[in-house]
């Protein structure tokens, strides 16, 4: 372990905003302006606040207030905040994000972890958090590096937290393709794990239809349909031309923020503004990371692994380990409790929350940091 410090060049900084000066926007399609895509006076308005309001120091100063390593594992250096807890004994949690995120989805959520205390909890809840940069993403990458399978990602970071950092048995807990990472830890690593928390379900879309479906079987099978019909446009491109896509995206901040965005408006529990779910700097944090970085393409490669592989928990096999799920209801595939159960076998916890989307850590704290600490105090 190495600790680590971030400091982007002011010269890289001073070059995003040359770049955001230089943006060639399109002209906006006729109809409701979200309907194709980003909306062009949104774009409009997100990069003229990025080039001229947005203080990457501040964000840059945000993350570096927490313990940063970067350990070599799997050929590569992986990058982690390591965040000790403050309470009588502390549990180690592998903390996960996806795409499009970072660890900047989890600077809210960590103190209250960490130190539930301050927040009004018992510090017997307590938890050392580990929250690393996945493999390929942000701080975690570097060019011409390996790329990673879920599988892969698992395995890198079941030795991180057992071999690096000493814990024979953790928890972990992720969304996107973080609760995919936490569910193949449950089959690959199982006797390393005291449970998983999840906030998205690693649950095929193309599973057979249940015969005689319930009436919650059917509003899902009618989401999942509506799903694979107009929302994954994304997965497509990434999980097939991942390389021709980062050329733009590498290339162009605009086009990387209008990429990225889209997901933010469509998957996050707001009232149309983006902006009444997760805080716009914050947001634009992320990105920034991924264009600092220039980590767009390889983030990309879970998805054409997934799409030229076998699915992240193999057929035949389930997910054994003590399982909790926070439902939030904006989430962007929601299966009821009768499927996932074919792949889950040990629920101990469900509970569908009151408000929130994909980004959970991001959107909701709060909810979010009660439901991981009620869900391990029975396996503490």
């Amino acid at each position: 372990m190495t600790p680590f410090r971030l400091h982007i060049p002011d010269d890289a900084i001073a070059d995003l905003r040359e770049r955001l000066a230089r943006t060639r926007l399109p002209d906006q399609a006729p109809g409701d302006p979200w309907a194709y895509g980003t909306s062009v006076d949104y774009l409009s308005g997100l990069v003229a606040h990025w080039r001229d309001g947005f203080d990457w120091r501040v964000q840059e100063a945000a993350l570096n207030a927490f313990p940063q390593y970067r350990a070599p594992l799997h050929d590569i250096d992986l990058h982690f905040l390591f965040v000790p807890g403050k309470g009588p004994k502390p549990l180690p949690l592998l903390l996960m994000h996806g795409w499009p995120g970072s660890v900047f989805e989890f600077l809210d959520i960590i103190p209250r972890l960490t130190d539930p205390a301050s927040f009004g909890g018992d510090p017997a809840d307590a938890f050392t958090v580990i929250a690393p940069s996945l493999p390929g993403y942000g701080l975690s990458f570097a060019p011409g590096q390996r790329r990673f399978a879920i599988e892969d990602i698992a395995d890198c970071l079941a030795e991180l937290m057992t071999e690096v950092l000493g814990y024979p048995r953790f928890a972990a807990q992720g969304g996107d393709w973080g609760g995919f990472t936490a569910s193949c830890l449950g089959v690959r690593h199982a006797e390393k794990l005291i449970g998983i928390h999840l906030n998205m379900l690693s649950i095929r879309p193309d599973l057979p239809p249940p015969s005689n479906p319930t009436e919650e079987e059917r509003r899902y099978l009618a989401e999942v349909a509506a799903w694979m019909r107009e929302e994954t446009g994304y997965q497509w491109i990434q999980g097939t031309r991942p390389q021709t896509l980062s050329f733009a995206l590498n290339d162009s901040p605009a086009g990387m923020a209008a990429w990225i965005v889209e997901k933010f408006r469509a998957w996050t529990d707001n009232d149309g503004s983006i902006e009444s779910a997760v805080d716009r700097d914050r947001m634009l944090a992320n990105i920034s990371l991924y264009w600092f970085t220039g980590c767009i393409g390889a983030s990309f490669w879970p998805y054409y692994a997934r799409l030229h592989g076998a699915w992240p928990i193999p057929d035949g096999r389930t997910v054994d380990v003590p399982m909790g799920y926070a439902a939030f209801p904006k989430e962007i595939r929601r299966p009821p409790r009768s499927i996932a159960e074919k792949t889950y076998t040990d629920i101990r916890r469900w509970t569908v929350m009151e408000r929130g989307g994909h980004f959970a850590a991001l959107e909701q704290p709060a909810a979010l940091t009660g439901e991981i600490a009620t869900f391990f105090r029975g396996l503490r």
